[in-house]
């Protein structure tokens, strides 16, 4: 008989949830527990870091004993343990990498530094049969990025977010509109009843050649609209909520287009060309069914996650671990606030720095 499958230990802090995950090399999934600090955060209307840090400290050596309890393992049974070194908050990323560092320096296991990034990029494959290379979207509550992704540790970055993501611009007119916290969930309920096409907003840099993405000024531009429709108590909440979504999801699918035009000039060998949606933004039903109106008449076949690997998780940790799992990370790794997944991409023009 052969060996049994490499199981990796994968741990997640990079911002409100701490979460563990035990994965196997043959991509099941024993363990994907996470410990949410939504309703503390709820609160102050958006994440704290000073605060999200200590409650990462508090609650991750629980998760991890509870991600092993639900495998049926011991620590004993790991063959390595990886944890998301950046890009994030930068007190509960270092939390996350103490305990992983911790395990394996005490248990004589190899050591993965993971990007995060990298762990939406790759989760897919991890439940769908994705092969390289493939046009990734990324959207969720801190990034908006376009990339080709040719294999792990390959990347090109076609566009990213010149100042706020697509998650951002949910969660801070969500707080704007009195919808609470996170946002996006709360957007798309209340846009159900709401009327997409009753209130006029920009899409920002809609029509214009490149990939990149800005979504400050739509924001802002719907607060001026709810002030000008006399503020929370009198304006429309469900036709705003709906006319945000709208204009996201127009936004998304014009700069989404562009990629997949480049994407098929770089890689013009794929015959049904891969479009990867991930990031919590994904579970948007109704942006997931613009961005398909856009895959189906460019050719491309969508691949989205199932949310629970949308949404940050460890089990996407593990699995970007075990796609590399010859080149492990010294334990002198240094957690990274900023970590692009494609260096050498230049930076989209104006003030932006988003990685």
């Amino acid at each position: 008989m052969g060996q049994p499958p490499m199981i990796m230990l994968g741990i997640e802090s990079s911002c409100d949830e701490t979460a563990a995950a035990v994965v196997a090399a043959d991509k099941t999934i024993l363990a994907n527990e996470i410990a949410s600090q939504i309703h503390i955060h709820a609160e102050h209307g958006g994440v704290v870091p000073e605060v999200a840090a200590r409650q990462h400290l508090e609650v991750i050596d629980q998760v991890v004993r509870d991600a092993l309890t639900k495998a049926a393992l011991t620590m004993a049974d790991i063959d390595g343990v990886a944890a998301t070194g950046g890009p994030g908050l930068i007190g509960g990323v270092a939390v996350g990498t103490v305990a992983a560092k911790a395990i394996a320096a005490a248990r004589g296991l190899p050591y993965y530094a993971v990007n995060h990034l990298e762990g939406h990029a790759l989760s897919p494959r991890l439940c769908d049969d994705v092969a390289f290379p493939y046009l990734l979207l990324l959207v969720s509550g801190g990034h908006t990025q376009l990339l080709a992704v040719a294999a792990p540790g390959e990347y090109c970055r076609y566009g990213t977010t010149m100042d706020d993501a697509a998650g951002e611009a949910f969660d801070k007119s969500a707080k704007i509109m009195g919808l609470g916290y996170p946002g996006g969930p709360a957007i798309e309920k209340v846009a159900a009843s709401g009327d997409g096409t009753s209130i006029a907003l920009p899409r920002p840099l809609k029509g214009t050649a490149g990939c990149h993405f800005s979504f400050s000024g739509l924001k802002t531009a719907l607060a001026n609209k709810l002030q000008q429709l006399g503020g929370v108590d009198k304006a429309p909440i469900n036709d705003l909520a709906a006319s945000l979504q709208q204009a996201v999801a127009d936004c998304l699918s014009d700069r989404t287009s562009n990629a997949m035009t480049r994407f098929q000039t770089d890689f013009p060998d794929q015959k049904v060309p891969t479009l990867v949606i991930a990031g919590g933004v994904a579970a948007n039903h109704h942006i997931f069914a613009a961005l398909t109106t856009v895959a189906d008449k460019a050719g491309f076949r969508i691949s989205v996650p199932p949310a629970k690997l949308c949404t940050d998780n460890a089990a996407m940790i593990a699995w970007a671990a075990l796609e590399r799992q010859q080149r492990p990370d010294p334990l002198s790794f240094a957690p990274r606030p900023r970590w692009p997944l494609d260096p050498d991409a230049p930076p989209p023009p104006g003030r932006g720095v988003r990685q």
